[in-house]
């Protein structure tokens, strides 16, 4: 249960991310506040069937959905002609390495492309990947960056962000550094990241 949605919401973020996967310690699973039309609510989802992504981005108003699990480019595909209005985040977890080639199948039939740590669970790993892999980034879609990034990571997302592989890098995506536990966020320490990130 995000705990203190109203509060993160109040920092204006472009999105916010509600996690539908039952054996996350943040699943989301109640009522949602009212929250500021300006702000994209995203639905996390890992190897969902498409009923219950079409229940769920009904129930909440849902404008995009992130995949996090082994769903195929026939699934993002099925989920379009479903639930046209949606955007789709097809996640893909990395390290030291990742062959790019597994994004081909990709191109057509999702939004956008988020690049996580690769760890046990399907996300909130809490550390960071291997960034420099991303030099190798073959396509022009734009990615999400995520991975275990808090307050120490500023400096280098800022170098990150002027080299050329960041040039399709169109958000970065916060969790488990910026928690006091599984789905209450740190405020303080959300503002202080982005105004440091704001300058």
């Amino acid at each position: 249960m995000n705990a203190n949605t109203s509060e993160v919401a109040a920092l204006k973020p472009d999105y916010l991310g509600f996690i539908f996967w039952e054996p996350s310690k943040r699943y989301f699973n109640g009522d949602l506040p009212s929250i500021p039309h300006g702000i994209k609510k995203v639905g996390v989802f890992v190897d969902a069937t498409v009923e219950d992504i079409i229940d769920k981005v009904e129930k909440y108003q849902l404008l995009l959905v992130q995949l996090h699990g082994n769903e195929s480019p026939n699934f993002c595909e099925m989920l379009r002609k479903k639930i046209p209005q949606i955007e789709i985040i097809k996640v893909f977890s990395l390290k030291d390495e990742f062959d790019f080639t597994a994004l081909k199948a990709f191109e057509e039939v999702c939004d956008y492309y988020l690049f996580d740590t690769k760890g046990k669970l399907p996300g909130g790993n809490g550390y960071v990947f291997n960034w420099k892999v991303l030099s190798k980034y073959p396509s022009t879609k734009p990615f999400f960056l995520s991975g275990g990034i808090g307050l120490n990571e500023t400096e280098a997302i800022e170098e990150f962000m002027s080299r050329p592989e960041a040039q399709y890098c169109y958000a970065i995506d916060v969790n488990s550094k910026f928690e006091i536990e599984p789905g209450l966020k740190d405020i303080e320490k959300l503002e202080k990241f982005k105004d440091i990130l704001g300058k």
